[in-house]
């Protein structure tokens, strides 16, 4: 008496739950980052006044939090539910949005390396716009006072820069405070002290030069500084994109094997 074995084609319960756990990570991140955005807006009174949203005339960093969160949860939900479904439209609406956000980090990388002076020159523009806000929004505030510190810089060229700022210019009409000054955070920090002196920066800029600021203030300007801190870290910033890629790449691979098996289950039916 003989037996025979019919091969059928299955899906792969390993790269199905391996897709699956793949994006239940990135699914929940998403609505972390959502969540974490819109709680910002609401501790600025955004939710309660949406026209906030269009008198900002800086740039609101609670915006990429909520664009970055909701195409993560938008992708994490197409790729965990296709993948427990077995949904070929879902799949590959995964794999082909992950290969264009791939395609277009390709093309960033490129036009950047080939277009240094423009993007150089776009940077400082923006840095600019924003130091023009920088008392109306909150986050935008702690992002420059963040980026200045780290950096130890002050400006996008010079701390002269902040004369851009109505609270900082050096004009002899302006009754701020904070006239011919500049934020704390172009301060020459002292590891003794344990507490910011947030007034550091007032009056720094109304007498001498920039050499006779040196002592008290950081001079170099913050796109300088990014020149700088590019090549010193240049191995950090590959091993980053290069980690990114891999997740990726390996996001599209599983998805495609999963369509691939699906394909085949419903080819013998």
């Amino acid at each position: 008496m003989y037996y025979y074995r019919y091969e059928n084609a299955e899906v792969s319960c390993c790269y199905k739950y391996l897709m699956f756990s793949y994006n239940i990570v990135f699914w929940l991140a998403g609505a972390a980052f959502i969540a974490v955005g819109f709680w910002a807006w609401s501790e600025k009174g955004v939710l309660l006044d949406l026209t906030q949203v269009t008198r900002l005339h800086g740039f609101d960093p609670v915006w990429v939090v909520l664009v970055v969160g909701t195409v993560t949860f938008v992708l994490g939900f197409a790729g965990c539910v296709g993948a427990l479904r077995e949904n070929i439209c879902l799949l590959k609406f995964f794999s082909g949005v992950i290969g264009f956000i791939f395609f277009l980090e390709l093309t960033a990388a490129v036009l950047a390396f080939v277009f240094q002076d423009p993007l150089r020159e776009w940077i400082n523009d923006f840095f600019l716009a924003n130091v023009k806000a920088y008392r109306e929004d909150i986050d935008l505030q702690n992002l420059i006072d963040s980026l200045q510190k780290l950096n130890h810089c002050c400006g996008a060229k010079d701390p002269n820069d902040w004369n851009l700022n109505v609270y900082f210019n050096c004009t002899q009409l302006n009754p701020s405070r904070e006239r011919c000054g500049v934020p704390f955070s172009c301060c020459l920090s002292d590891p003794a002290d344990t507490v910011v002196n947030t007034q550091c920066g007032y009056d720094v800029r109304d007498k001498g030069n920039m050499n006779d600021w040196s002592n008290k203030i950081y001079v170099k300007g913050c796109i300088a500084a990014l020149e700088d801190w590019l090549p010193r870290n240049i191995y950090i910033v590959a091993g980053v994109f290069i980690v990114i890629s891999l997740l990726q790449m390996m996001g599209i691979f599983l998805a495609r094997t999963l369509i691939g098996d699906i394909e085949k289950v419903r080819y013998n039916y």
